[in-house]
């Protein structure tokens, strides 16, 4: 069985070229989202991660208003680089914004007044958690995805154009559609024999 898991680590890549189709309905990626958040683990089980997921003009309009954004304070020339990678993501079929809800983690700081100053980073390993099993879920049906970090930029727009919560940070944008060409081959590995230690084995 664990080499069902590991299989499915392993082809889940990052996929740039993306085209505004799906192979799979807009209900089934929701269906997907919503058992990722269910049931991927969190510190105390805090259940701190929060989705919001941009279909259409409204995945659009998302990096639209990231190129306004990332316009005003790019320097120099890199300006058409950047509008070049924003386009590209607009061009795909959908973004899921990956957000952690701090009202949660005040909480749990002040009820566990002990392990206060670490549950910002648990807050971050509950995120991540969510991040890959959603990414490497929608993969498993066909999609691509590249994970995108566009804040703090565009956070205060997200909240007016989208009533998101004020409480809510932004962490990533999950960006998805249906793959138009590979992702890159020459990925690199550090040999695990130097990132695994084994006392005695």
């Amino acid at each position: 069985m664990a080499d069902q898991f590991l299989a499915a680590i392993k082809t889940r890549r990052t996929f740039y070229a993306l085209a505004a189709r799906s192979p799979i309905a807009d209900l089934d990626i929701v269906r997907i989202a919503k058992e990722v958040i269910l049931h991927t683990p969190s510190s105390l089980n805090s259940q701190s991660t929060r989705f919001v997921i941009l279909f259409g003009d409204d995945h659009r309009k998302l990096w639209d208003i990231a190129k306004e954004c990332v316009r005003t304070v790019d320097a120099g020339g890199d300006w058409p680089a950047d509008e070049k990678k924003l386009d590209q993501r607009r061009d795909a079929y959908g973004t899921v914004l990956l957000y952690e809800d701090q009202r949660v983690t005040h909480d749990l700081q002040q009820k566990f007044a002990r392990y206060s100053g670490y549950f910002p980073q648990w807050a971050e390993h509950t995120n991540a958690m969510n991040t890959f099993n959603l990414w490497t879920a929608l993969e498993l049906e066909g999609l691509g995805c590249n994970l995108q970090h566009f804040n703090p930029y565009i956070d205060q727009r997200i909240v007016e154009e989208w009533k998101v919560p004020a409480e809510w940070v932004l962490k990533g944008q999950l960006v998805f559609g249906t793959p138009t060409a590979p992702p890159n081959p020459s990925k690199t590995f550090v040999p695990a024999e130097e990132r695994v230690l084994v006392p005695g084995l």
